[in-house]
């Protein structure tokens, strides 16, 4: 035998020695070590759990994975057949491996490269969920190996249905129909050519290919998907043509349908209390009680009112200072760094100022254009403009400051306020909330004050001692003495209470009293009922008595509520006499639109509901309607022109806490200012400056449309004196005061 033969004789045995421990290692080595397929065969899409308004507006969405299942019957043609050009041209033909490609893949790899250009669909679902990304030879052995199981379990529609719900395509989201929504807000079946071609380069690289982030390399990719159709004949060049200049336009739109994140952290809770970790995986989707509308008004109401409240208040100065490096690739970075740490908050958004002057300044936003602002657009920061200004409070280059446009379009500067407010809404029928707005900012605060904060509610306490009142005989015609007790007193007291606006006008009825709000009065009223009695009686509203003071000073509000407490007890007043409980969920389906539980709306107006005599609630009712007709709460009835309005403000001592809750017709709302750590409002600011602004915005929305509603009057109450009072009581109707020595007039 030749040396040549020889050398062929042993370079085969060397191949096929090589060849035999390749077999022996995959069998023995690599076979039993594969996952199991139970991942791709039995798929379970991660579909994060969505939250929604009772009218299908999406409000929150919790899960690592942003994913809408489709099955594969309902992807367009289109979208298919822009995969298989660009990703896998003889999907339907192989067996789950190109070989000529899944070698050239292998030889780069042993090279010290790697090629993902032979990996096929199947290959890349092995990759995916039964694998690692890991670079090796191994991996790509077991990618090949688990490629031919997937294939033999699965049908080429059912592996290309995974593939299209799986693969993951930047911006948190997973799947063509989620990616569809996310890069061009519509649904996938709608999606033009150039759209699907767009969304076909995303797989290789979801970073460098994301069109809202990179639309230069978006672009040059998606070319490369539309000649790749065309050369399979997926495309004419008429379509190729019209497909290649077609202009994106690359969704810009709010992740979610309205303003409602405390609704979505609440629900969220409680979700996840029930159904723990599974949450956030298979696709619930709970459907609140609010509607969007509604909620949108109590959103931006209470924006903008806490707006002008912090307007009204004063400038404090820039957020940050940064020294402006003179390099402006350097100050660029910096600008960026300073960004990051303050980034915009709905429309306060922030700008770094690049100069500055007592006439104008110029700011860099983080989309990096700058923005001009002069004139009256800087009459809130004018002071923080002056050659004069404190440092820490002048507005100069390198700070930070916060600006939003106005009305007219234009830049002003502004901040982000410090005090804080809050705003519910219920059904006052059945309970349900309607809408719920738990702070200025979730992402900057996530506590909620409408269900946490247990605040000092002041005068708008007040009702309830009324109605405890009525059930002792007293009317709205009562005479009541409003001079301060230390006037009709022989004894030396220890606490002599005051009218807030210092004003005493001496026998007055309780109706005037209570729409003025005079404390005096509802002092005197309380001693005259017996404090443990109106305590007592505060539960069947639904307050907790362990909150409440046994003392005269409950009268004025020193007690702590809840912003929904306070709302389900004025909603008895609302209804009627019927307690309710706040409720938010209305029903839970499953990924496919199973309902799992659903939440009916209870019938409370039921004798075994009732807290409150009917009488009760109507004669209040009637004192509440007087309030925002002529007392404290007047601007309610002029802004919004209805004469069915009722309710009450509230302001605590120092003007720590500004509130106002009201009604009409089947809506009972909430609202309350004041800062976390509590401090004075000012000396100027009252609940009907602070929070019956909010309350007004938002029922104008709630209201429109809606009649005015009149309530009958109730069995055994009548009028007399020319008020009501309960029948049983008739004798006494406008005789009875609250003090024997009403002859005492009030200082001139």
């Amino acid at each position: 035998m030749s040396a040549l033969m020889k050398m062929i004789v042993g370079g085969i045995a060397i191949l096929t020695a090589c060849f035999l421990g390749a077999l022996i290692y995959i069998f023995f080595g690599i076979l039993p070590n594969l996952p199991s397929l139970d991942a791709v065969t039995d798929y379970q899409p991660k579909i994060p759990l969505r939250i929604y308004t009772a009218d299908n507006a999406l409000i929150g969405e919790f899960g690592d994975e942003h994913r809408d299942f489709i099955a594969i019957k309902d992807v367009p043609l289109v979208m298919k057949n822009a995969l298989l050009a660009i990703e896998d041209k003889r999907f339907y033909e192989h067996s789950g491996i190109d070989f000529r490609s899944a070698l050239r893949a292998v030889l780069a790899d042993l090279r010290g490269g790697f090629h993902q250009g032979g990996s096929t669909i199947t290959m890349q679902i092995t990759r995916n969920i039964l694998l690692t990304q890991e670079k090796t030879v191994m991996r790509k052995f077991k990618e090949i190996v688990l490629a031919y199981r997937i294939e033999a379990a699965l049908s080429k529609d059912q592996i290309l249905e995974l593939y299209i719900n799986q693969i993951y395509l930047g911006q948190r989201t997973h799947g063509f129909a989620s990616a569809a929504n996310t890069y061009f807000g519509k649904s996938l079946k709608d999606i033009s050519i150039a759209e699907a071609a767009m969304l076909a380069g995303l797989p290789q690289n979801p970073t460098r290919h994301n069109p809202a982030v990179n639309p230069q390399r978006a672009k040059q990719r998606q070319l490369l998907v539309l000649k790749a159709m065309q050369d399979d004949g997926y495309l004419t060049q008429a379509q190729f043509d019209q497909a290649s200049k077609e202009e994106l336009h690359i969704s810009s739109h709010q992740q979610f349908d309205a303003h409602a994140d405390y609704v979505a952290e609440m629900v969220r809770q409680q979700i996840v209390a029930e159904y723990k970790d599974t949450a956030y995986t298979s696709g619930l989707k709970v459907y609140t009680t609010i509607y969007k509308a509604e909620q949108d008004a109590a959103y931006e109401s209470l924006r903008r009112n806490v707006l002008a409240y912090d307007q009204r208040h004063g400038y404090r100065g820039p957020e940050a200072f940064i020294e402006l490096p003179s390099d402006e690739d350097e100050r660029d970075d910096a600008i960026d760094a300073l960004m990051l740490k303050h980034p915009g908050n709905d429309k306060l958004l922030s700008a770094v100022v690049i100069e500055a002057s007592p006439k104008l300044v110029k700011a860099e936003m983080a989309s990096g254009d700058t923005i001009t602002l002069s004139g009256e657009t800087l009459r809130f920061a004018d002071k923080a403009l002056q050659a004069n200004a404190n440092r820490d409070l002048k507005i100069r280059p390198g700070a930070l400051i916060r600006v939003m446009q106005d009305a007219k379009k234009r830049w002003t500067i502004t901040q982000l306020p410090e005090v804080d407010a809050a705003f519910v809404a219920l059904n006052a029928q059945d309970g349900s909330y309607r809408a719920m707005v738990g702070g200025f900012d979730f992402n900057r605060k996530q506590f909620n004050h409408v269900t946490s904060a247990w605040r000092q509610p002041g005068s708008s306490i007040k009702p309830f001692i009324y109605s405890a009142a009525l059930e002792k005989g007293y009317s709205p015609a009562t005479i009541a003495n409003d001079v301060q007790l230390s006037e009709t007193s022989t004894e030396e007291l220890k606490w002599d209470p005051r009218n807030d606006d210092g004003k005493y006008d001496g026998p007055i009825t309780l109706r005037t009293a209570l729409a003025q709000s005079k404390n005096v009065v509802s002092v005197r009223l309380l001693k005259a009922i017996g404090a443990g009695y109106a305590r007592d009686f505060l539960p069947r509203f639904g307050f907790d008595i362990y909150k409440q003071p046994q003392n005269l000073t409950m009268a004025l509000g020193t007690g702590s509520v809840t912003p929904i407490q306070l709302a389900a007890a004025y909603g008895v007043f609302a209804n009627g006499g019927y307690q309710i409980k706040p409720w938010l969920i209305q029903k839970v389906t499953d990924a496919r639109g199973k309902i799992l539980t659903e939440n009916k709306a209870p019938a409370i107006a039921q004798e075994e509901s009732r807290v409150l005599d009917s009488r009760n609630a109507f004669v209040i009712d009637s004192m509440l309607r007087e309030v925002v007709r002529t007392g404290t709460g007047a601007a309610a009835t002029q802004r919004l022109g209805r004469r069915d309005l009722a309710g009450k403000t509230g302001t605590t001592s120092d003007a720590v806490d500004g509130w106002f809750a009201g009604y009409a017709g089947d809506v009972v709302a909430v609202a309350w200012m004041g800062y976390d750590d509590p401090k004075s409002l000012g000396g100027r600011e009252f609940g009907a400056t602070l929070s019956l602004p909010i309350w007004i915005d938002y029922m104008r929305q709630a209201l429109s449309g809606k009649s005015e509603i009149q309530r009958a009057v109730p069995d055994n109450v009548s009028n007399a004196e020319g008020d009501w009072t309960y029948n049983e009581f008739l004798n006494d109707a406008g005789i009875k005061t609250l003090d024997i020595d009403l002859p005492v007039m009030p200082p001139q």
